[in-house]
């Protein structure tokens, strides 16, 4: 069965990480060159937010594509991150505003931004599911869809409240495949049950699998030295079923040329790659990590609402991958609607109902130390 944006090719161009000058201004003359790349190859999805660099990435896409290519020839999608303002009219008005930054009459593409957790009844309460309907019908957008930071359990219910919507996004990557808390393979699954397409976001888990722990690094090097590590996450997440395509936040040219190189002409990972995976994905889980599942007992009795599980895998990412920022950049997040492991009073509810008797207590404490020092909020 076709589904919606089954021909389009399995690589999009994300514009969140794009390059940068000295002065901290968009590199936009290597934008285009990296465009023209992009779309020589045959490539044509590119992916923003109104939010995504303060307004710049939606602007930088006009100048780059919109301004210099045949509006039928690239899609554009982008989002509205209506848990981010205070009022439905303000919510509704972001999707005039970018389509005035990218200087297009209509967005192919069009998504509520970061659903999960209780962002969710932000989008609920501003009627922005009935205002994307409207939007639709009056071809401002053309295809509906949302993305999502949340379980399976929760994208399960918003696709079964809401059924018109056409496609979804997602964090999914061979690391985050069996993640208790991420859960990709079980959201893919929910996916395939709604018959949902997928745009995949975070193949590389924000870089992180560009640069895996050395044991991890060896088994891909052993099985073909020849090829970037970037490549084994993008063509993973890429060989899933019903994926649209596979954003990738190029913000370098010789990170476009890799790309493009093995995503032209895609094939999906043979049975000897996906045993590779298999393999680097068990080196991964020997590395000393909170050995957290995401049962979520531990959230239940939390007096201080702390997302234990949500902190913990954020605090993984310096404990696996030796990456204060990236565990620092997904702690805030995680946070924004919870405690913070600081706020912890030390009650042990949560140690008395945890299946894997991990020290709750102190490695919130050790937490609180390293990542409430100086967030990213």
């Amino acid at each position: 069965m076709e589904y919606l944006g089954e021909n389009i090719k399995k690589l999009g161009f994300g514009f969140m990480r794009l390059p940068m000058l000295g002065d901290n201004t968009i590199d936009i003359e290597q934008t285009k060159d990296m465009v023209d790349l992009f779309m020589s190859r045959g490539f044509s999805y590119f992916d923003s937010s109104w939010g995504y660099m303060g307004g710049k990435s939606e602007e930088a896409m006009k100048t780059a594509i919109v301004d210099r290519y045949p509006r039928g020839s690239f899609q554009i999608a982008t989002k509205a991150p209506a848990f981010a303002v205070g009022t439905a009219e303000e919510a509704k008005a972001m999707v005039w505003t970018s389509l005035k930054r990218l200087g297009v009459e209509y967005i192919d593409y069009y998504l509520l931004h970061n659903l999960g957790g209780t962002r969710t009844k932000k989008f609920d309460d501003f009627a922005m599911w009935d205002y994307l309907a409207e939007l639709k019908e009056k071809g401002v957008v053309r295809h509906i869809g949302f993305s999502i930071h949340d379980n399976a359990r929760a994208l399960d219910k918003i696709l079964t409240d809401h059924p018109e919507v056409e496609f979804i996004q997602f964090q999914l990557n061979y690391d985050d495949w069996e993640s208790p808390s991420i859960q990709a393979r079980q959201c893919h699954e929910v996916a395939m049950k709604h018959n949902k397409p997928i745009v995949v976001m975070e193949p590389l888990k924000g870089g992180l699998l560009t640069n895996p722990p050395e044991s991890v690094k060896k088994v891909f090097t052993d099985a073909d030295p020849d090829v970037s590590l970037a490549s084994w996450g993008i063509r993973y997440a890429a060989s899933q079923k019903n994926i649209i395509t596979v954003l990738s936040g190029m913000s370098t040219m010789e990170q476009m040329r890799d790309n493009v190189s093995f995503m032209t002409d895609f094939r999906p990972l043979s049975a000897e790659e996906q045993a590779v995976i298999e393999t680097a994905r068990e080196a991964i889980g020997k590395i000393h990590s909170i050995p957290c599942t995401g049962c979520q007992y531990c959230v239940e009795g939390c007096p201080q609402g702390i997302p234990i599980p949500k902190v913990f895998g954020a605090y993984n990412r310096k404990l696996v991958y030796n990456d204060m920022a990236a565990a620092k950049g997904q702690y805030a997040i995680e946070v924004i609607t919870g405690g913070r492991a600081s706020d912890c009073i030390a009650c042990g509810n949560c140690e008395r109902v945890c299946p894997q008797h991990i020290a709750i207590v102190d490695n919130l404490e050790q937490i609180g130390r390293e990542l409430d020092a100086a967030p990213f909020f």
